[in-house]
């Protein structure tokens, strides 16, 4: 059985709704979910908050985090968890922020740096991911992939 349907059973188990907040995956979370049918048990909602300005209009991030910190940040992605959790009033919140490439990266924060955040009611953590250069497509699902993990291990 794929990870996301365990997650999908243990979800409707739990009587617990999810929703993700997702940047360089650009919805390929939310389609993990969606693609099982009966999802909308579950699933809230899914964003693409892909530009600064999407994360700010949308998610209501604040211009000084990403203007100090930038928008794949620690800071950024907590506070996509936590604007993310006001808006959809789910039990668990997913946000994922990193640099896919091949473009975009520096030294300090290369091609494959990711940030996942997942909050479940009060409790937060963000968990930050340097994933081997094979591609955009290969950082992308492996994001997937991590995330799918770490929702896992939280339930």
């Amino acid at each position: 059985m794929n990870l996301n349907k365990k997650i999908f059973l243990l979800l409707k188990k739990k009587n617990l709704k999810i929703s993700v907040a997702e940047s360089c995956t650009g919805g390929m979370l939310s389609s993990a979910f969606t693609s099982i049918s009966g999802s909308s048990k579950i699933f809230t909602m899914g964003m693409v908050t892909y530009s600064n300005q999407a994360k700010i209009d949308i998610l209501k991030i604040s211009k000084k985090i990403i203007k100090n910190y930038g928008a794949v940040s620690v800071q950024c992605c907590l506070a996509m968890a936590n604007n993310l959790s006001k808006i959809s009033k789910s039990n668990i919140c997913i946000s994922i922020t990193g640099i896919a490439g091949p473009k975009g990266g520096t030294k300090q924060k290369p091609v494959g740096l990711v940030y996942i955040g997942i909050k479940k009611n009060k409790i937060i953590k963000i968990n930050k991911y340097l994933i081997k250069n094979r591609g955009r497509r290969y950082i992308q699902n492996t994001t997937v992939k991590k995330a799918l993990q770490l929702i896992h291990n939280f339930l």
